[in-house]
């Protein structure tokens, strides 16, 4: 449970980074929407994050969740906000994507 819980936390990571991107090309009645957006996925994430170390090691499950909230974010960049697709930039966000498995894999709880 703890682990998806971290997952959950990523994910709320990448709403917020992804509010945050879309708040600053909003024009500024939107904008506001935006960041109302960021605060709410940031409480949610570290909330989440704050209970997910209560079971598991600090240093994993920070990791985890940068991880998720990096690879989401990069993901998201690239389909919504056009940043680059090329290899290599894949290349890595799937080595990262194969160090928090083996993060998790290697984590006993």
């Amino acid at each position: 449970m703890n682990w998806i819980v971290l997952i959950i936390a990523g994910l709320f990571e990448v709403g917020f980074a992804f509010c945050l991107g879309k708040a600053k090309n909003a024009p500024a009645g939107q904008a506001i929407s935006w960041y109302i957006g960021f605060a709410v996925c940031l409480f949610i994430s570290m909330y989440l994050l704050i209970k997910a170390t209560e079971t598991l090691p600090i240093g994993t499950a920070y990791a985890v969740w940068t991880g998720i909230g990096a690879v989401g974010t990069a993901t998201l960049g690239m389909i919504f906000f056009k940043e680059s697709t090329d290899f290599w930039r894949i290349f890595f966000l799937c080595t990262l994507i194969a160090s928090i498995i083996g993060l998790k894999a290697v984590t006993a709880k």
